[in-house]
């Protein structure tokens, strides 16, 4: 076989076979496989698409190019991955409410990626937390305290991590077939039984449209079932953020919230408890998911999942005590101000891409690959849609290194959120359910 040839195929439409797919990830893992080639590779894919088959066999072989986990544990291997959004720190909350129902949460998570927040990003904004760690300590942590959510290491699925630089510089990011295949290549390298998709839709989301959200959904969901890991994705509303605050400590102050039971009735404790209900679900411990969503909030009530998240924290490096003074741990930013919206009437609609990208321009997230990330600046006290306000009303607090970042963002919180008189229609939590 000969990379040439393959590419030959799949640009004129001839089908690949499971062997030739298998062939060219360990080309792009040892690098017989060319920049060039790989680039072919990923324009003829997203111009002509992969039939389901070719989709399995491309997730398979990128998973199978590196190291691939397998455990030895008393119960399901589990997890849960989100498409990314604002004010979306679900895993943070998932995560050890599943171990503490004794599920295992092996959870390789990702960093910020345009105006969406990573979840490593966010576990890093408590001190002295590192999600760098051996598979030997990942393994470690996974099986004395049930959760670990780290970073991944250079042997999980490195075609795919190969591939997905060449895609960033060859506008091929948004084909659903590569995206599919690199999102589950490096989940099932973790060696999961279950796995729970949470794909966002809306202005914070990459997929803006419900047609978009619905075709990711599909591709994610038979594709994880095709490749041997039961598989189920909620379709979820981004037209406002998920949780009232977005950047890094402050999305860390509300899952703390959630976690001691200072705030159990907001829609990121919700949606928390409904994805979990579904992965309890497939994994065989909840007869139903409205059940399984019993039991995972349960656990964020009765004090276990913040038992097993304060070890987590710890075993990652962090304080011993973080889940006692978590307020007195966690970085604040010198300058806080409040914007208030200046009129009456009432949220009509929210540009959450705007409110991420403000994160982003005041130092909680990366322009550029390699720029630090200040944990303690962002946004809270966001409103939701449909909240009446007057001239007092506040719509939200800065927290900025500086007045003129601060000044910046307060420019673009004003055009993010718009208050008008007209009626508010108001998309549901979960849109809908595939699987």
């Amino acid at each position: 076989m000969d990379a040439r040839s393959i590419i030959a195929r799949l640009r004129d439409r001839e089908g690949l076979s499971r062997a030739e797919i298998s062939w060219f990830a360990r080309g792009l893992a040892s690098g017989e496989v060319t920049d060039a080639q790989a680039g072919a590779f990923a324009m003829a894919a997203c111009l002509n698409g992969l039939s389901s088959d070719e989709r399995v066999a491309l997730t398979l072989a990128m998973r199978d190019s590196g190291q691939v986990i397998a455990w030895d544990l008393p119960g399901p291997v589990v997890d849960k991955h989100s498409t990314g959004g604002i004010g979306d720190a679900v895993s943070l909350l998932l995560a050890p409410a599943l171990a503490a129902l004794g599920a295992y949460v092996p959870m390789v998570s990702g960093r910020g990626l345009g105006h969406t927040g990573g979840t490593l990003d966010k576990l890093e904004a408590i001190p002295g937390v590192k999600t760098e760690v051996s598979e030997e300590r990942f393994r470690r942590i996974v099986e004395s305290v049930g959760a670990a959510i780290v970073s991944a290491t250079g042997s999980i699925a490195p075609a795919d991590k190969r591939l997905y630089a060449i895609r960033d510089v060859t506008a091929t990011v948004e084909s659903i077939d590569l995206i599919t295949a690199s999102i589950l290549s490096k989940k099932l390298a973790a060696g999961l039984e279950a796995l729970v998709l949470d794909v966002k839709v809306g202005s914070g989301a990459f997929m803006k449209s419900m047609d978009e959200a619905e075709a990711l959904a599909g591709a994610l969901v038979s594709t994880a079932n095709g490749a041997g890991c039961r598989t189920t994705a909620l379709i979820t509303d981004m037209n406002q953020p998920l949780a009232s605050s977005a950047g890094n400590a402050l999305e860390v102050m509300e899952v703390m919230e959630a976690l001691t039971g200072v705030d159990t009735g907001s829609r990121l404790f919700e949606l928390t408890a409904r994805l979990g209900g579904e992965l309890l679900v497939l994994a065989g411990m909840a007869a139903g998911a409205d059940e399984g969503a019993a039991q995972v909030a349960g656990s964020l009530r009765d004090g276990s999942a913040a038992e097993r998240f304060a070890r987590m924290v710890a075993e990652l490096g962090g304080p011993a005590d973080f889940v006692e003074r978590w307020r007195d741990r966690l970085p604040s930013a010198p300058v806080v101000r409040e914007v208030r919206a200046g009129r009456n009437g009432r949220v009509v609609a929210i540009d959450g891409r705007a409110l991420g990208m403000a994160v982003v321009h005041l130092g909680g997230g990366r322009l550029k690959d390699g720029d630090r990330i200040d944990p303690s600046v962002g946004l809270s006290g966001l409103p939701m849609l449909g909240d009446e306000v007057v001239p007092e009303t506040p719509l939200g607090t800065i927290h900025a290194a500086s007045g003129q970042a601060a000044e910046r963002a307060e420019t673009a919180l004003r055009e993010a959120i718009v208050i008008g008189d007209e009626d508010v229609d108001i998309p549901p939590l979960v849109c809908r359910s595939i699987g």
